[in-house]
């Protein structure tokens, strides 16, 4: 396609995304199944299609992605929580590609081990963005959240890794369990090293950088500066972006201004939504690219094939899950922090030990977790990385097959999973203590607002005049208002159960505060129409009122 048919097809992909997000509120379906459904159909339509380059995917696509979900994530969580993360980012991948390696080498004529281990590693890792969406607005607790999103940094380093160990073996001479342990390690280590390097560097980058553009133009180009850097000393890109994301947004809120950070996040928040939406339209659109090669293939070999596939999917990371909560209290992988961290909960609030209880998965957790295991682009790159030839010159065993049989287990998966996996938890009850998380948050403003009427007081000591003086006393009095609201809040709290109860007061407060600043909207923009207010005028005041509008609390759900 020429210059301007790309930018037609990429202006109704775009266009196709807003759509099916639009429907997906409306109907609660995830956007990632109905974004797959609807590549699927145009797949089907004559016309132009576009083909997965999985080196552009890899280089381009996945690692802002994954350092947007790092940036969102809790370096404190995941590593409390670092047990069961490894348990399933490294170990339940590792099993994965062996399950799925020895049932091909046993069961599916004329394929080889390291040809099914290429794929249980492409298959193994699960993209948790579409369960991450769905759980957090079903309300998930917290420690699933941290455990699926763990899990869905770290797993795509090992599976990459995996993959090319077995991809060598199977072109070239034949597996070597040392030599491939040993280049696990290597790529680990060395992408952890990196990361942490990237880290230091974009950390004392942003201590001078006092423009949000500039810290946004670094931000953009830290992911890409890692994974290059990682996949240049031939280590794990991908782990060099996840480490890197976790440390920087770790250090973010100590480094970089609100200004900066209120445009940081609503950037990414802007290029999450639209690459992820434009993946998930791109799976779809491989469908005629992995049947057209399945003809030489009997139908028997194609299911059996298929079966093996899917079910190592399916059946193993429950299993898994089960057997490693069923192990003894000092061995077994629990949702929970190292022993030497008992000391650290001392010190947190009742509802954030609540929050981070450690122990083992119940069985409705087992089931939640397992069935958040979806499929994503990161698997289709992967198996597409898989060479045509091998170095004898011979073709790929089982390429076309390979192809296909990752393929059904993302659409199973990101489909078939995707869209049950609200209704599944709504069925099980598990829901986040909704109540317990206001009074952290309003016990966390009141401690923030007192460290505040600490300061001014330590001020009033200091040498000052009366125009001080003034502004000491406006500021403390605003202050202690916040406060009374806060402790106000905090009483309403104190006896509720699961559910924040919402009073109706509080109702009327949020929807008067609304009104009057639509209010105060509508005549600034009346004085712009006639002439007394120009538009930069506007743009600022507007920015004001957006600001305060911010500060408001979110509506309570019906």
């Amino acid at each position: 396609m020429d210059i301007q048919a790309t930018l037609i097809f990429v202006l109704a992909a775009v266009g196709v995304v807003v759509l099916v997000h639009w429907i997906a509120e409306k109907t609660g379906l995830p956007d990632a199944a109905l974004l797959t459904v609807a590549g699927i159909g145009y797949a089907l339509l004559p016309g132009p299609n576009v083909e997965l380059d999985p080196h552009l995917v890899l280089t381009l696509v996945i690692p802002p992605l994954l350092y947007s979900a790092a940036l969102d994530s809790s370096l404190l969580a995941i590593r409390r929580n670092l047990r069961p993360v490894i348990s399933l980012s490294v170990l339940l991948v590792l099993a994965t590609a062996l399950v799925v390696g020895i049932g091909f080498d046993l069961f599916v004529a004329g394929a080889t081990l390291a040809a099914g281990i290429a794929l249980g590693a492409a298959i193994a890792p699960p993209d948790p963005v579409a369960a991450l969406a769905v759980g957090r607005k079903v309300g998930l607790p917290p420690r699933l959240l941290t455990l699926i999103q763990g899990e869905g940094l770290l797993n795509d380093a090992t599976a990459l890794t995996i993959l090319s160990v077995a991809v060598t073996a199977a072109v070239g001479d034949g597996f070597s369990t040392w030599a491939a342990l040993g280049q696990f390690a290597f790529a680990a280590a060395g992408g952890v090293l990196v990361g942490l390097g990237v880290a230091w560097i974009v950390r004392h980058i942003r201590r001078w950088l006092t423009d949000p553009m500039s810290v946004n133009a670094v931000s953009l180009a830290t992911p890409f500066v890692a994974y290059l850097l990682g996949e240049r000393l031939h280590v794990s890109g991908v782990l060099a972006v996840v480490i890197a994301g976790l440390v920087v947004g770790h250090d973010g809120s100590r480094v970089i201004s609100g200004a900066s950070r209120l445009q940081t996040n609503a950037v990414w928040r802007l290029i999450n939504f639209l690459l992820e939406g434009l993946v998930f339209l791109l799976i779809g659109q491989q469908l005629p690219t992995v049947v057209k090669g399945l003809g030489k293939y009997d139908t028997s070999t194609i299911v059996l094939a298929s079966a093996i596939s899917v079910g190592a999917v399916l059946l193993l990371r429950p299993l898994w899950l089960l057997l490693t909560q069923l192990l003894p209290q000092s061995l077994h992988m629990r949702l929970g922090g190292a022993d030497d961290e008992e000391g650290d909960e001392e010190d947190e609030e009742p509802e954030a030990r609540r929050m981070h209880a450690v122990g083992r998965l119940t069985w409705r957790e087992i089931v939640v977790v397992s069935w958040a295991g979806t499929r994503g682009v990161i698997t289709l790159a992967a198996i597409f990385t898989v060479p045509l030839l091998t170095d004898s010159g011979e073709p790929f065993p089982d390429r076309d097959l390979l192809l296909f049989c990752a393929f059904l287990v993302v659409l199973v998966t990101l489909v078939g999973q995707g869209v049950t996996f609200a209704p599944l938890v709504r069925a099980l009850g598990l829901r986040a203590n909704a109540a317990d998380q206001a009074r952290l948050r309003n016990r966390a403003r009141s401690a923030a607002v007192e460290a505040g009427l600490a300061q001014l007081a330590d001020m009033e000591h200091e040498r000052h005049d009366d125009v001080d003086d003034q502004a000491i006393a406006a500021l403390r009095a605003s202050l202690e208002a916040r406060l009374a609201r806060y402790r106000r809040r905090l009483d309403a709290l104190e006896n509720a159960d699961e559910e924040i109860p919402y009073s109706p007061q509080y109702e009327a407060a949020v929807r008067v505060q609304r009104a009057v600043l639509e209010a105060e909207r509508d005549e600034l923009l009346r004085w712009r129409d006639v002439g007394r207010l120009p538009d930069s005028s506007l743009r600022v005041l507007e920015r004001e009122l957006d600001h305060q509008e911010g500060l408001l609390p979110a509506p309570p759900t019906p």
